[in-house]
């Protein structure tokens, strides 16, 4: 038999060997469990089994992302060692990539800068200005020390109902020692002031945080409102740095009222973890900062998992 006549041979051997598996499959193998194996083979694919409840939707919280409904923040310019003036400045950029000059003022402010360094501390709340000109906001600015600091954008576009946190990390040269993890604090001794905070977060509902400010061991009753508010909570979620959602309780008050000794706010912390909290209070015109760390419980039906809820901007 010449060449051609054994290729043909042996394809013909194999067409049949083939054939026969299949029917062999075929005898064996129910039409039923086909169709389960084709089943499962799909739900695997995307990530889903069959026999778990429907997951719920993955909503990235606030202050973890660049962009956010087509807004983005670019990247982040300042001063490139530590002690060096300069400016930090940036642009927030709209849907079609150019940069947004319309902003809505929410605590007399059409954008909140807030600066803190990965390991939580070095916590600044700062207000830039705009260059209508060129859509960059800009603030002078000096790096005291090293380290990764993240940068947090807040504020609402003009033609939008809701704000948004963008965020973004500038790496400042130089050696550094990290602070030691936050344990659980709620008093804080900042100018001469002592500020305590009560309440406990649950995680998954509102829960209510009382600050109280004194001095000496006497009550202060001279706060003064301070971009429309007694009061400015930022929370971030130690980790990873997400933030908090956290409004102040009562009416704005009007220019020239004060009050005290005490603030109240609402949180709603997502999971159950440590949050690091950073209240802004004015007295006799100057602004003063007081750091605290508190746990959140976990409470009925609240989430276990750090990405799954949404969160929002710095209360007032």
């Amino acid at each position: 038999m010449n060449a051609a006549g054994r290729l043909a041979l042996y394809g013909a051997g194999l067409a049949v060997a083939f054939t026969g598996a299949l029917g062999i499959s075929a005898v064996a193998v129910p039409d039923s469990v086909v169709a389960d194996w084709k089943n499962e083979s799909t739900t695997e694919s995307h990530g889903d089994m069959t026999d778990k409840k429907p997951s719920m939707p993955m909503d990235t919280p606030a202050g973890l992302s660049a962009s956010a409904d087509g807004y983005v923040l670019t990247s982040v310019s300042s001063p490139e060692k530590v002690g060096d003036p300069g400016e930090l400045s940036f642009q927030i950029q709209n849907r079609a990539g150019d940069p947004l000059l319309g902003y809505k003022t929410a605590h007399e402010k059409q954008l909140h800068l807030i600066v803190v360094r990965s390991d939580g501390t070095r916590f600044r709340h700062v207000h830039p200005t705009l260059d209508k000109a060129t859509g960059t906001w800009s603030v002078p600015w000096k790096w005291d020390t090293a380290g990764t600091y993240r940068i947090y954008t807040d504020f609402t576009p003009k033609n939008s109902s809701d704000g948004m946190t963008l965020t973004s990390t500038v790496d400042v040269a130089g050696q550094f020692t990290p602070d030691p993890a936050k344990t659980v604090s709620t008093t804080d001794e900042v100018d001469g002031f002592t500020a305590s905070v009560d309440g406990d977060l649950v995680a998954g509902k509102t829960s209510e945080l009382t600050v109280r400010i004194t001095r000496d061991g006497k009550s202060v009753t001279t706060l003064q409102p301070y971009l429309g508010a007694y009061g400015h909570l930022v929370a971030l979620r130690e980790g990873d740095l997400a933030y908090l959602h956290v409004h102040a309780q009562g009416e704005e008050p009007s220019a020239g009222e004060t009050t005290g000794p005490e603030i109240s706010f609402g949180a709603e912390a997502p999971n159950a973890g440590r949050y690091l909290l950073y209240l802004d209070f004015k007295v006799d015109g100057k602004v003063h900062t007081a750091k605290f760390a508190l746990d959140a419980t976990r409470g009925d039906g609240a989430d276990t998992d750090t990405g799954t809820h949404d969160t929002s901007s710095h209360g007032h």
